[in-house]
């Protein structure tokens, strides 16, 4: 088992089920988006650069998408909160996932590349 298939296994439920939906469906978005492990977590790249990440938050345990262009990217949807750089999008394991949103989202990520 690679590395990047054992952090999505270690997860607890529900968020082992939205880190593997996400997962697969940001893979499939473009065929130039790659999935790497970087800092223990499971980030993607667009051409090579670093596009964003998914984790979650220290307090409430829910799943988010960091983008990593945060600071260029102006969705309302997106939080900056004290972030210098990137910008989340906070994601409830207990309601169906927008993908609309992250579509908008990422399309407007890859734009910047």
């Amino acid at each position: 088992m690679s590395a990047t298939d054992a952090f999505f296994e270690k997860q607890e439920e529900p968020n082992k089920g939205v880190f593997i939906f996400l997962r697969n469906f940001i893979n499939q978005y473009h065929s130039e988006i790659t999935l790497h492990l970087k800092w223990g977590l499971p980030y993607f790249y667009f051409k090579g650069k670093p596009l964003c990440y998914l984790w979650k938050d220290k307090k409430t345990n829910e799943p988010y998408l960091s983008f990593a262009k945060g600071s260029d990217l102006h969705h309302p949807a997106l939080i900056q909160g004290d972030r210098k750089i990137f910008k989340i999008l906070p994601i409830n394991p207990h309601q169906d996932i927008d993908l609309n949103l992250i579509q908008e989202i990422l399309d407007e990520a890859i734009k910047k590349y």
